[in-house]
């Protein structure tokens, strides 16, 4: 019993658990909807991966963030991705690892963002505008969305000017996603699958649903038990949610649930950078202010399946 309650006190062992169980309803809707093999298979390693690097990550005893110089490295592989990765129908979205396809941004830019909120300084933030120039650039509008949402998040905790700078930014490079044709068809098992799912069986359609709403679970059970990390919390839900409403809105990949192993690496690395188990002073003082009233992937075409 005690193991339990602190499985529930830890966001990371939360999200773990989500990131499991969304990857198994949509390995599930993906076998019952009749997909080929190999992407239940690509789904199933991605998601093994991504626990072992949590595993190694969890060694170093502490909650991490990026230093300066890797996160502005993230940033420039988003640029060179726009400048010289795999270009379908105008976009350059895509890296090629042996035989996958990878879209980077899926990987990179959730890390990037829940550690920008950890932890900001002069060059965290130059990866943060790198990343929005890089996005506006690829372009991938679905994902310059995400960052103003979560940048515009973070500017409601935590309004420095690290965070203004970076808003500014990603602003102009949304504006420029949206002034850009964005006319990649749907793939299927990877977009618009919220919709299409139901079209194979109503069980289906439920699977990829409820795994969708798993992927914010760990950012309301982190807002409500850690009051001081609320800021890391809240990002880590606008990334997520961002990318939900994105792949309902439009042909955008559908994270997790869907077929493509970057955004499953992607979340459980996100996972990786939040708040490990919330200790009983942090808990008794989210009750204690729950009382008070409130004052305030990657798929391109048929011929392009990436992962």
């Amino acid at each position: 019993m005690a193991r339990r309650n602190e499985g529930l006190r830890n966001p990371q062992a939360i999200g773990i658990a989500c990131a499991s169980a969304a990857t198994g309803l949509g390995v599930a809707y993906m076998a019952t909807a009749g997909a080929p093999t190999i992407y239940l298979v690509v789904n199933a390693l991605a998601l093994v991966t991504g626990l072992a690097i949590f595993a190694i990550v969890r060694l170093s005893g502490r909650t991490p963030h990026l230093p300066g110089g890797l996160a502005v490295a993230l940033a420039g592989s988003l640029l060179a991705t726009a400048l010289f990765g795999v270009s379908v129908e105008g976009a350059s979205r895509w890296i090629r690892v042996g035989g996958l396809t990878l879209q980077l941004s899926l990987i990179v830019l959730p890390t990037m963002l829940v550690s920008f909120a950890r932890r900001r300084d002069l060059l965290v933030t130059l990866s943060v505008i790198l990343a929005a120039v890089a996005l506006a650039l690829q372009p991938d509008r679905a994902m310059a969305g995400v960052l103003v949402s979560a940048l515009a998040v973070l500017a409601v905790h935590r309004r420095d000017r690290w965070v203004v700078s970076a808003i500014v930014v990603a602003l102009a490079g949304f504006a420029v996603t949206l002034i850009r044709p964005d006319s990649l068809p749907a793939v299927p098992y990877v977009d618009q699958i919220l919709y299409s799912a139901f079209q194979v069986h109503a069980m289906a359609g439920m699977a990829v649903v409820c795994g969708a709403i798993l992927l914010i679970v760990p950012a309301i059970v982190g807002q409500t038990l850690d009051r001081d990390q609320r800021d890391v919390h809240a990002v880590f839900g606008a990334v997520w949610l961002g990318m939900v409403v994105a792949a309902a809105l439009g042909n955008y990949p559908t994270p997790v649930v869907g077929y493509g192993g970057s955004a499953i690496l992607g979340y459980v690395l996100s996972v990786s950078f939040m708040q490990g188990k919330v200790g009983s002073a942090a808990v008794a003082k989210g009750r204690a202010g729950s009382e008070v009233p409130l004052q305030l992937n990657s798929g391109v075409s048929q011929r392009y399946e990436p992962t």
